[in-house]
């Protein structure tokens, strides 16, 4: 029901009306007021001082007084409602609460007051909007809006629509108990704040792995001859405890073979040496990385981008200073043949050559698969040649000169197409099994040290998630690179 404004307009009205309350007292203390007389406070007409059973109708508007006022119980006169105004006859507030107007106050679902339920603390800033519809939905807040239905009677308390007003303010509201049903609101609360990152899904879209040769942890991170690679670690994220899946006797080849299979082991042959492609050196197994690429639906794109290998030949064969054996797909029969040949289609298909101006033309004209397996040749891999030019005698100095100059274009393209580039060595040689590896892109922490335990089997394991393919068997248990990105984007 409708109140009036503020107490001290109660206060006031009171003091104003306790010398009518004790004449009215005086003259009818032993009566009892009807329905539509003076509501006489009878016997209990001393209670002038508290605002005599005149109270009236008004004070049963009110209602909440009722409890102090012992007087009128029996006077909803609405012709006193002056008396009512003081507000401490609310015993009256009986007569107010069986008031039909005041039982039609539940109409207020009417109400716009649903607005107080939404700025029910839980309801606004829930990100699901669960409580802000429980706002809406919220009978007290309502109630306040048909404040006029709670000015039952002749009460000019309840006639004024300001009380209404005030209700849509959220005061009638917070006597209505649909206005408590806001609290319902505040579980809403886990919602606050800015709405959660996307998660799930292929939030990361394109991948490239650069694959750099035969260094340790300890010869990268904070060595002078790796400036570019050193100002990457402030930038973005990096691992601390990236270990050789294989012993340090087994030389390169293998460890290509596990980026692509999760093992060097296989039914058919065990990688454990250096060769080209060969019928010997293959195998027949189809449960490897690319493969899953291919039986996808839609497949997801791949290309193998090597650094000195001709156009439109599948390189099986090692040649001036690209080395098959940093080539993984080359030993897959379902790729290069049985036997691996040169001149087989489907592993032409999925090679170019690289080179700086042509890789950067295909990033700037979007011409990129979703999975790019990018390797340099050996004088700029860090592997070194005798037969490299005097230049690159510097393995680890030339190397990192080849990523400052092809990296910033490629950079920029994962960073504008939601992409990752990972730079991973394929062994450390030396003794230590920690080798350096980056993840770069927009989503990746930035100056993250991660110190999770990784292997080459949780880069493939990620490259699955990442695409959305089965998990191999072979990693199923590596950790993936979840820690190196920012919460919901990865994969």
């Amino acid at each position: 029901m409708a109140k009036l404004k503020s107490n001290s307009a109660w206060k006031n009205l009171g003091l104003a009306l306790i010398p009518v309350a004790g004449l009215v007292a005086a003259s009818c203390g032993g009566g009892g007021g009807s329905p539509t007389g003076e509501g006489n406070g009878g016997s209990i007409g001393a209670g002038a001082s508290t605002g005599s059973g005149g109270a009236g109708t008004a004070a049963g508007s009110t209602g909440q007084a009722g409890s102090s006022g012992k007087g009128g119980t029996s006077g909803t006169p609405s012709s006193t409602g002056h008396a009512g105004s003081v507000g401490t006859a609310g015993a009256t507030g009986a007569a107010g609460a069986s008031s039909t107007a005041g039982t039609t106050g539940a109409a207020g679902t009417t109400g716009a007051t649903g607005t107080a339920g939404t700025t029910g603390a839980a309801g606004d800033t829930s990100t699901t909007g669960t409580a802000g519809s429980v706002g809406t939905t919220g009978t007290a807040g309502s109630v306040g809006t048909t404040g006029t239905a709670g000015g039952v009677g002749t009460g000019t308390a309840g006639t004024t629509p300001t009380a209404g007003t005030t209700g849509t303010t959220g005061t009638a509201g917070a006597t209505g108990a649909a206005g408590a049903t806001a609290t319902a609101g505040t579980t809403g609360s886990a919602g606050t704040g800015a709405p959660p990152p996307p998660t799930g899904g292929n939030q990361i879209k394109s991948v490239f792995v650069i694959a750099m040769e035969n260094e340790p942890a300890s010869a990268i991170y904070g060595d002078s001859k790796a400036p570019y690679l050193n100002g990457l670690i402030a930038q973005y994220a990096h691992a601390t405890a990236f270990s050789d899946p294989l012993p340090d006797a087994i030389p390169s080849e293998p460890h290509y073979v596990w980026m692509e299979a999760g093992t060097n082991k296989f039914s058919d042959v065990t990688f454990t040496g250096d060769g080209d492609s060969s019928s010997g050196n293959s195998t027949k197994s189809t449960a490897h990385l690319v493969t899953q690429m291919q039986a996808a639906s839609p497949p997801v794109t791949w290309m193998g981008i090597m650094e000195g290998i001709g156009s439109g030949t599948c390189p099986v064969s090692s040649t001036g200073f690209y080395a098959a054996k940093h080539d993984p797909f080359v030993f897959f029969q379902d790729v290069a043949g049985s036997p691996p040949s040169g001149s087989n289609a489907f592993c032409a298909a999925h090679h170019q050559p690289f080179t700086s101006a042509g890789f950067a033309q295909s990033l700037a004209s979007g011409q990129v698969a979703q999975y790019n397996f990018i390797v340099p040749n050996v004088c700029n891999d860090m592997h070194g040649d005798p037969s490299c030019p005097s230049s690159a005698s510097d393995v680890i100095a030339t190397g990192d000169q080849w990523l400052a100059t092809n990296l910033p274009p490629l950079i920029n393209y994962v960073n504008a197409h939601n992409g990752v580039i990972f730079i991973v060595w394929d062994e450390p040689e030396g003794g230590s099994p920690l080798m350096a590896f980056y993840a770069i892109g927009p989503h990746v922490r930035p100056g993250y040290a991660g110190a999770v335990a990784y292997t080459h089997s949780s880069l493939l394991k990620s490259v699955e998630e990442i695409f959305n393919l089965p998990v191999l068997p072979t990693v199923a248990g590596a950790n993936d690179l979840k820690d190196l990105f920012q919460p919901g984007f990865f994969p």
